[in-house]
């Protein structure tokens, strides 16, 4: 389905209009101050990560909405000229790959050579 007005708010999610997505299967570095007490985060540079998303949003954008996070975002498949967002993010060694955030292995058939 398309999907336009979005902007990224950091290396996995952007802001679709009023819809919040996070980015299917992915943990990208968090910005600064963003990292909850007590919880892994993705390691890199959060900047670099966010510029590296912000890249790939060229053409037009079609997203496959398949549920929600405990924050309420929704969970997606974004993917436009540059191919998947996930798999984009991964290749650019961006952010890491997670099968427990990768519903039914989505993720992982699409870029199966990025999520090794």
């Amino acid at each position: 389905m398309p999907i336009s007005g979005c902007h990224v708010v950091d290396g996995d999610t952007l802001r679709c209009g009023s819809e919040r997505v996070r980015l299917l299967g992915i943990d990208a570095p968090e910005l600064l101050g963003h990292c909850r007490s007590g919880r892994a985060c993705a390691p890199g540079d959060p900047i670099a990560s966010t510029r590296s998303l912000q890249a790939a949003l060229v053409g037009n954008l079609r997203i496959q909405r398949v549920g929600q996070d405990r924050y309420g975002r929704t969970l997606a498949l974004l993917s436009g000229a540059k191919g998947d967002l996930s798999c984009w993010q991964l290749a650019q060694h961006q952010a890491r790959y997670r099968d427990d955030w990768d519903n039914d292995g989505r993720v992982a058939r699409i870029c199966p050579a990025s999520t090794r």
